[in-house]
């Protein structure tokens, strides 16, 4: 009755309910380890896992940087930063003569490295029209800063009176002065930046919303403008007077005392005009300076205008030099000959069996004062100053024919130098044969050098407008002053002013201006007299008729 039973007060306390664990089959932990690579044991493996890049890709795009303006303000900060680089100062000891209130003036390259920067930027958004109007709204804040420190800096340079005293470099003083230097670099900072523009074509597209950079471009051009053109105008000024000079007849040169022998340079300072010398001492020292002035492009429009209206003038001033008078010199070796009979000391009587002095100085080789003096004693020539001045103005820089926006410019001065080169051409020729005392061999006609020079002349003026080739023809076969303005009626300063003006205005006004010679020469029976008025007006007429043929071409290509 007392016995004991087994009940649950009497079963262990660990769960007994829970039931007995069935075993179960692993794997021995030493080849578990083993199969484990190393590189799990990494903390590599407590990091969490990153989505799979191709989950990830198509929630990615350009827009979402865009939406959320991080990009678009670093690009700024980073062209703001760029900016302000470009305007620092300098590092390192500047040249006493650069320095402007302890100043140095923009390396030269600053507008290329901004540029480049910038054009780099563009590139990449080009692709996503909306990421590229972004960048270029970004663009517009620092580039205006950047526009209005240049003006604020230019502004009291261009004002002082050191930028434009001098007005021109000098022999005295050849180099810039510091106040020019500022300017210049400046302006060479903003054709640099335009520069790179170009090569995207940044600021000339048209967009009404106002999204482009157009005025920026605009107005990096006007500062350009501003810096070179008074510049360039300061030389132009001291080169035109001597150039206009050269219409003036030279003066004769110095006869000589009865010395045998001069020295070469003696020679050659008699045969240059005085224009000429003075040009000579000049033109290298403006070269070197406007090496420096035209740095950039967009400055070499300006030199183009500048180098040919130069030519110009020189075509003008050399095409009109009036015909000088006949005043050849005396030969001092036929002069003492001459003189030797007339000594008072020797006596008055000559033997019979002597011949008479006139008998030796007809023995003694003729003086032919019509033919030119030698080299020693010959003044300086129409084409010998035309061939000078071509020399020098060769020596001015040209616009690059390399670079795509100054091609045009190179063709237009390259035109204008073929111009100065067939006047040049025209004038060696007419001295050649056509001179007005040039002596007339035994049983020759003295017809056949003006025939030669007819021949050639339609080649030798190809390149020439009406209103150069017509006065100096005019004074070689129509011996006399016939000036043109008076055969058109005009006063000279009206004509000039308006017909020669320039090569434009003179291709404008060939036509009216030749056709007008024509009709008064033809009405002048004075004119038709003379030997050698009908090769002026064949002449003439086949310019006229050339002129007309091209124009009329033009017209229908246009």
């Amino acid at each position: 009755m007392y016995t004991l039973r087994p009940t649950s007060f009497f079963r262990p306390s660990s769960r007994p309910t829970s039931p007995v664990p069935t075993p179960r089959q692993e794997t021995p932990v030493g080849a578990e380890r083993t199969a484990r690579p190393l590189s799990k044991l990494s903390l590599s493996n407590f990091r969490r896992p990153s989505p799979s890049p191709a989950a990830g890709l198509s929630g990615l795009t350009p827009s979402t940087v865009v939406q959320d303006g991080s990009f678009m303000e670093v690009l700024g900060l980073k062209l703001s930063e760029a900016v302000s680089k470009a305007l620092a100062q300098p590092s390192g000891p500047g040249v006493p003569g650069e320095l402007l209130g302890g100043r140095r003036p923009i390396p030269a390259g600053r507008g290329r490295t901004l540029g480049a920067l910038i054009v780099s930027e563009v590139k990449a958004s080009r692709e996503n029209p909306h990421l590229y109007r972004a960048v270029i709204r970004t663009l517009q804040r620092p580039l205006s800063v950047l526009l209005t420190n240049i003006s604020t800096n230019l502004i009291p340079l261009l004002s002082s009176p050191a930028f434009s005293t001098p007005a021109a470099p000098t022999p005295q003083d050849p180099q810039p002065n510091a106040t020019q230097l500022h300017a210049v670099a400046l302006a060479t900072f903003a054709g640099e930046l335009l520069e790179a523009f170009d090569e995207i074509g940044l600021g000339v597209e048209v967009d009404t919303r106002g999204e482009n950079l157009k005025g920026i471009r605009e107005g990096l051009a006007s500062i350009v403008k501003r810096v070179v053109e008074p510049l360039l105008n300061g030389m132009k000024n001291e080169l035109m007077p001597l150039i206009d000079n050269l219409e003036s007849v030279p003066p004769p040169p110095a006869a000589s005392n009865g010395v045998a022998g001069k020295t070469a340079a003696t020679a050659k300072s008699q045969a240059v005009h005085p224009s000429i010398s003075t040009l000579q001492a000049l033109i290298p020292i403006y070269s070197r300076a406007l090496s420096r002035y035209v740095a950039s492009a967009y400055a070499e429009s300006s030199l183009a205008s500048f180098v040919i209206s130069l030519v110009w003038r020189g075509l003008v001033a050399l095409s009109h030099r009036p015909t000088p008078s006949p005043t050849p010199p005396a030969s001092p070796s036929m002069n003492t000959t001459a003189l030797k009979p007339k000594d008072p000391k020797k006596p008055s009587t000559t033997p019979p069996a002597t011949p008479p002095a006139s008998r030796f100085t007809l023995k003694l080789p003729p003086s032919r004062p019509p033919t030119p003096p030698s080299p020693g004693l010959r003044g300086p020539t129409v084409a010998g100053d035309a061939r000078a001045l071509y020399n020098l103005l060769d020596q001015l820089p040209k616009p690059s024919a390399d670079k795509e926006q100054t091609r045009l410019a190179r063709e237009v001065v390259d035109e204008a130098f073929d111009g100065l080169s067939s006047l040049i051409a025209l004038l060696e020729s007419i001295q050649l044969h056509a001179t007005p005392a040039r002596p007339v061999a035994p049983g020759a006609s003295p017809k056949a050098p003006m025939a030669d020079l007819e021949a050639d002349l339609e080649l030798l003026t190809a390149d020439l407008p009406i209103v150069i080739a017509t006065p100096i023809l005019l004074r070689t076969f129509l011996p006399g002053e016939r000036p043109v303005h008076t055969l058109l009626g005009l006063g000279e300063v009206e004509y000039r002013k308006g017909c020669l003006g320039g090569f434009v205005r003179a291709e404008e006004c060939g036509i009216a201006v030749g056709q007008r010679v024509l009709d008064v020469l033809r009405a002048d029976p004075a004119v038709q007299a003379q030997e050698g008025a009908g090769s002026f007006l064949r002449w003439l007429e086949r310019e006229l008729e050339a002129a007309r043929a091209e124009r009329e071409e033009g017209a229908a290509m246009h």
